[in-house]
């Protein structure tokens, strides 16, 4: 009999917290949920005040049989599921099917995976927190009704399988959206003048840049204008009439949130959501580190805050004056946004003295890089700003202005370690200086280079902008960002194009459907507004169901109204060049669980369909065939000749070159890339734990013995 019994979600943490413990203490799993909504109907009764009908998940049967034999048998039960809202309505369904009291203290929660602070918080068990739980209950079943009431629509007047949900309809208005500015701009042009100029003296040449003239600022849009200056100004002297000099500083960006974090690690390491929550989430679960054993080694990853606790702060501070000096230490707080949770801290690495060139070796290569991203993120930001001496010059030419700005860094600080990507993905240049230059100097004009340009349209979205937009709107939290955006590509309604998240004419068609007739539910007022009510749930100010009460009643005449009123839809399916070898008719393109092949439109008289082979323009450069594109059990793309393998062995990762020679020992490359072997490991060290060299050995010699 096991004096206490601890319940987590996944058998990573489990493992990671049983070494923590004593034998007396058992560890289990509880796989996730344990108890949900059904999958076959809505499973909420309207007629009773929305009452839930939660039922025990199908095929966890056997689990929970265990999960009760062990608690009966234990004498104190802790639930010990995620620090957030879900893990506390996951705590609240166990107890539920336990049968533990509510008022028990049998709840326990922790920001960081870490023997002193697992040991800890056993120590302080409180009961169940029902506004957090009720806070859950309500964004499950306002989704639920939202997404079993619309769903039905789209099925009747556009076609069956689609769907409708509150977070993700707006997400996809969000992108349609910005697609139609795309596809509406009207670009407009405008001109610049760089003057290439030279310091007489030190011969250095620098770029001065039009501003105007007699100092008033003037916008250049033709050729005319631009041909107008240059006349006037092609034999005049170039004269510095004012320079001013000043100091500038750079401060760092405040350690990771969910969303920041998402949005770096897809900028820098080029990392999907799911891809970045999945090791990140392995990350906090517990890592075996050499002789340290298994321990988590960042704290918790769905949070909204930038706080870090005054013990994380200290640790880092002794780790920066050590390391690099006590200038370069600078103690900062930073403000978490206004409409936060701030239930938790920023991501941090739980152990500073675990630096990620130290433990490299236990890790994937992908933990390693998000790991590093999030352990120089924190370190930079306790670190003092980077400090440039900056020199502005303003330059005469027969009364017309040119500005020449420079800038040159005199103190690191915190970007010896780390500097955030920017919004454009550039980073800011860290030297452009320019000579000195005194007022009353004449300088010499090297060339002039005028250069027309035109205004861009926004950028359509990618995994990270729209994130971030998601954030800056208040639609969803840290926690949906992620699924969010793995449905509405699952559904197509939105595609990748080289990173890009572009809407399909399907998704635009049921875009305009949901916005033309439920469109106080699909805008992102409404949606936000809800986000902010759950926020009252949690906090004890609102009860949940009446925030379904008042949802509803005005939601389901809507309902009612748009199933009347709303005519079929029909969705216009693309034609092939491809005759159907059945019946004669051209085949149409459809989009299955493996994405597009092609389809006789005659259905269900004729249920022909067969593979859609992509090709490309480039001949096989080994026989001159056509090389189709095809991808692997993962997703990726791969290049293959058609007549691969029956008299061609072409076969490559990369798309072919005109006129480019490939050399017949390539033929293997495909099996010999490791990439997919390493995305492999990287699965299963985040969803268990690394793997020791040791135990690896051991394997092998264990296998050996066998054969």
């Amino acid at each position: 009999m096991a004096d206490k019994l601890i319940i987590v979600e996944s058998p990573a943490k489990a493992n990671t917290i049983k070494k923590f413990l004593g034998g007396s203490t058992k560890v289990m799993a509880s796989m996730g949920h344990v108890r949900d909504l059904p999958k076959s109907k809505m499973g909420i009764d309207i007629e009773h005040d929305f009452e839930p009908e939660y039922i025990n998940i199908r095929g966890k049967g056997d689990l929970i049989k265990s999960l009760k034999k062990e608690a009966k048998n234990a004498k104190q039960v802790y639930l010990a599921t995620d620090p957030d809202r879900e893990g506390e309505a996951i705590a609240w369904h166990l107890a539920h099917i336990l049968e533990i009291p509510q008022n028990s203290n049998c709840r326990v929660t922790f920001n960081e995976i870490t023997k002193e602070t697992v040991k800890e918080s056993i120590k302080k068990p409180r009961k169940i927190d029902m506004n957090l739980t009720d806070a859950q209950q309500a964004r499950r079943v306002l989704d639920r009704i939202v997404g079993y009431k619309i769903s039905p629509v789209l099925w009747k007047k556009v076609k069956r399988g689609l769907s409708a949900g509150r977070v993700q309809s707006v997400a996809v208005k969000l992108i349609v959206d910005r697609e139609e500015e795309i596809e509406h701009f009207i670009p407009e042009e405008y001109w610049n003048i760089y003057a290439t100029l030279q310091e007489p003296e030190s011969k250095k040449q620098f770029q001065a840049t039009f501003y105007g003239k007699e100092k008033k600022k003037i916008e250049l849009h033709t050729q005319e204008e631009v041909e107008e200056i240059i006349k006037n100004i092609e034999n005049g002297k170039y004269v510095v009439i004012d320079v001013k000099k000043g100091e500038k500083k750079r401060t760092p960006a405040p350690p990771f949130t969910t969303s920041t974090m998402q949005q770096e690690a897809s900028r820098k390491l080029g990392f999907v959501l799911k891809k970045t929550m999945s090791i990140a989430q392995g990350l906090y679960e517990g890592v075996h580190v050499g002789d340290r054993g298994t321990v988590g080694l960042i704290t918790y990853m769905r949070t909204d805050s930038t706080r870090i606790s005054e013990e994380a702060r200290a640790a880092a501070k002794e780790h920066i004056t050590q390391k690099y000096g006590e200038n370069y230490y600078e103690n900062r707080y930073y403000k978490t946004k206004q409409n936060a949770q701030d239930a938790h801290e920023a991501i941090r690495p739980t152990y500073i003295d675990l630096e990620p060139e130290k433990i490299k070796e236990f890790l994937s290569n992908d933990q390693y890089k998000l790991y590093r991203l999030i352990y120089n993120r924190f370190i930079a930001s306790q670190m003092a700003p980077a400090v440039y001496d900056t020199l502005t010059a303003e330059i005469e030419v027969n009364q017309y202005n040119f500005r020449a700005n420079g800038q040159t860094l005199k103190f690191k600080g915190f970007m010896t370690l780390y500097v955030e990507t920017l919004d454009n993905e550039k980073e800011e240049e860290d030297d452009t200086s320019i000579p000195e230059l005194t007022a009353g100097q004449e300088v010499k004009k090297v060339k002039l280079d005028p250069k027309q340009s035109f205004t861009q349209p926004p950028p359509r979205y990618t995994e990270a902008s729209l994130v971030k937009a998601l954030e800056e709107k208040g639609i969803g939290r840290p926690s949906t960002y992620s699924p969010t955006i793995t449905t509405i590509l699952e559904r197509r309604y939105i595609q990748k194009e080289q990173k890009q998240l572009v809407p399909t004419d399907l998704g635009k068609i049921v875009n305009q459907l949901l916005v033309e007739n439920f469109s106080d539910v699909i805008n992102v007022e409404f949606t936000a507004k809800i986000e902010e009510e759950f926020d009252e749930v949690a906090e004890g100010k609102e009860n949940w169901k009446q925030v379904i009460r008042e949802f509803y009643g005005p939601f389901e005449q809507e309902v009612e109204r748009v199933e009347k009123e709303l005519e079929h839809v029909q969705l216009v399916e693309e034609v092939s060049d491809v005759p159907c070898e059945k019946c004669g008719r051209m085949m149409v393109i459809k989009y299955g669980r493996y994405g597009k092949f092609l389809a006789c439109p005659g259905y269900p008289e004729c249920k022909n369909a067969k593979p859609l082979v992509e090709t490309i323009d480039v001949p096989c450069p080994v026989c001159g065939a056509k090389v189709q594109i095809r991808k692997t059990k993962r997703g990726k793309k791969y290049y293959i000749c058609e007549n691969n393998p029956k008299s061609c062995n072409y076969i490559s990762w990369n798309p072919p070159k005109v006129g480019e020679k490939w050399q017949s020992d390539e033929a293997s490359q495909l099996e010999e890339k490791p990439k997919s072997k390493r995305k492999t490991a990287t699965k299963k060290t985040t969803t268990k734990k690394a793997t020791t060299q040791k135990t690896a050995t051991k394997k092998t010699n264990t296998k050996q013995r066998k054969k």
